[in-house]
């Protein structure tokens, strides 16, 4: 028989995924998808042809996002185990609302990309520091309990946004352009890849590193498979990119089993 003290060695399991190449390749394509599906809320079906015709767009867009972003997140904590199907409707959700809440930010609110970023950043790091402050720890597999799941998805929620300004900042503003954005932001993610390797950095910085990195990339590419030729995409049109993402993955999630990332007491 098992007692107390044994218990207390026993791998405890967070939830949500480990982190692998699956985890990153899902990633990337969910962040895509919630560029390309918010835009198609926002600027498609609620009528939004430029950044003025319909100033309302970004706000009922983030309300309708944010109102699936707490049920997500709701659904998430009351599980009792992880779920794979849960946790990625939460960061698709978080993806979508973080599109249309960095949208409103930078163009209703009239402060721009790099004011946008920057304040977001700020925003980022206060929770950063909430989260270590109160849990003495940031890292991914300590997500095993309600408080820490909340951190964690107000966290993921901070860097979708910031994630969203930081890629229209570079592509837009600092003329990048979409090529020039999504080789900068792979050119950023293979560096964290590189230093993983060294096994000479903390883990937990290169998660969350990696994981702010992917959204300005999905940012980026997202409106590369959206945008006409004349402004460097693909025109392949905003539903239709996001339909075939999420059947991406959602065949991802069913063929490929996850296991949830866990850690000794």
């Amino acid at each position: 028989m098992r007692t107390p003290a044994d218990d207390s060695t026993i791998p405890a399991l967070a939830k949500v995924p480990q982190v692998t190449l699956l985890f990153w390749a899902i990633k990337i394509a969910a962040t895509t998808l919630g560029e390309t599906g918010g835009d198609a809320v926002t600027m498609s079906w609620l009528g939004e042809t430029s950044a003025h015709a319909n100033p309302n767009g970004y706000l009922i867009g983030t309300g309708l996002f944010g109102a699936l972003f707490v049920l997500a997140v709701w659904l998430q904590i009351r599980a009792r185990r992880f779920n794979p199907w849960l946790y990625w409707f939460a960061i698709l959700a978080s993806t979508t609302v973080g599109t249309t809440l960095a949208d409103f930010a930078d163009r209703s609110l009239g402060i721009g990309y790099s004011g946008g970023s920057s304040l977001l950043l700020l925003l980022l790091l206060a929770v950063f520091m909430s989260w270590k402050r109160s849990l003495g720890t940031v890292a991914v597999a300590s997500v095993d309990r309600p408080q820490a799941e909340v951190f964690y998805w107000l966290t993921i929620m901070c860097s979708q946004t910031l994630g969203t300004a930081l890629g229209d900042w570079m592509a837009d503003t600092q003329g990048l352009g979409y090529r020039g954005g999504i080789a900068l932001f792979c050119g950023a993610l293979a560096w964290v890849a590189a230093l993983h390797f060294t096994k000479k950095v903390s883990p937990t910085l290169l998660f969350w590193a990696a994981f702010i990195l992917t959204r300005p990339l999905g940012a980026v590419l997202g409106d590369f498979l959206d945008k006409p030729p004349a402004q460097g995409g693909l025109a392949l049109g905003r539903a239709p990119a996001t339909l075939v993402l999420l059947a991406c993955v959602v065949a991802a999630i069913r063929l490929f089993p996850q296991r949830p990332a866990q850690h000794a007491h």
